[in-house]
């Protein structure tokens, strides 16, 4: 029985590389490089779908350097909202399922309580935007899809904050980091596999034709919240070296960067469970799974 392909794009990337391992219990993966499938060359990006013909697309490719959009937004644009566009195109041509990764800077980050998908999306820069325009070129295609909405996400490969933090702690004296923005550190394969099991329900047989049909945003984090300074700390915390720098906290307006970042970054998870019956670990249980795996090689 032939396998169904399944088309992953930003593979090289630390959720996509997770997905690379989840998703092959589903079908045959397709997770070409950048060299051979540019996602922002359009023409290709759609030739590149037909001649595959996917069963699944997931889109983990995504331009995420947050201050650089502010200074190329036509950039961010073209992979964060019209290369979106074109797979849901071509997802609701083909008659395909597309999973898209989203974020938490749709939303702008007022108040305390955690963010639902229903929400009102503003949010307070060019990623954001770019991020949005995707969402919603998706949710009018009329293709099957699942956006998967998280943040904070790392991993124990590339760069990203704790990959950063392991770095810079035996390295300085003082580190001054933000205390007042509130989010959840989401471990990538946490979130790969989840996504995994969303679309092995999505498509398995025990689902069920009376179930209503899943299709829609989703918001998908480690439980629990924390700031960057917290964050920094637990790292900090699980590092044998010595000596290490210690960790000053900041507010967010004493370290300016060229994109506005929303303080509060909660995303309100009770959808996913409610939907799917998922939930990811805390994010503390998350970290610890982390460095255990790196450390495991």
């Amino acid at each position: 029985m032939t396998r169904p392909v399944i088309l992953l794009t930003g593979a090289r990337g630390q959720t996509g590389w997770e997905l690379a391992r989840s998703l092959a219990c589903l079908g045959e993966v397709v997770a070409p490089a950048r060299s051979q499938l540019d996602v922002a060359d359009l023409p290709v990006l759609r030739e590149t779908v037909r001649a595959l013909r996917p069963r699944l697309i997931v889109n983990a490719a995504a331009w995420t350097q947050v201050d650089d959009a502010e200074a190329s937004p036509e950039a961010a644009r073209a992979l964060n909202a019209h290369a979106p566009a074109v797979l849901a195109e071509e997802a609701r041509r083909g008659g395909a399922l597309l999973a898209h990764y989203s974020t938490d800077y749709v939303y702008d980050g007022h108040g305390l309580r955690p963010w639902r998908e229903d929400a009102a999306a503003s949010p307070l820069n060019v990623y954001g935007r770019t991020k949005l325009e995707g969402d919603e070129a998706i949710l009018a295609s009329g293709c099957r899809h699942l956006i998967l909405r998280t943040s904070w996400v790392y991993g124990a490969r590339g760069r990203n904050f704790l990959t950063t933090m392991q770095r810079l702690l035996p390295e300085r004296e003082e580190l001054r980091i933000v205390a007042d923005q509130i989010g959840a550190p989401t471990w990538s394969r946490h979130l790969a596999d989840a996504t995994a099991q969303m679309l092995g329900q999505v498509h398995s047989p025990a689902r069920g034709a009376d179930r209503p049909e899943p299709w829609g945003v989703y918001h998908m984090v480690n439980a629990g919240e924390t700031s960057w300074h917290g964050f920094a700390a637990a790292i900090r915390k699980r590092m044998t070296a010595s000596p290490m720098a210690q960790l000053i906290p900041i507010p967010a307006s004493a370290y300016p960067t060229a994109a506005r970042r929303p303080q509060n970054s909660r995303l309100d998870c009770d959808k996913l469970e409610r939907v799917f019956g998922l939930r990811l670990p805390p994010w503390e249980e998350a970290l610890e799974a982390c460095l255990a795996a790196a450390s495991d090689g």
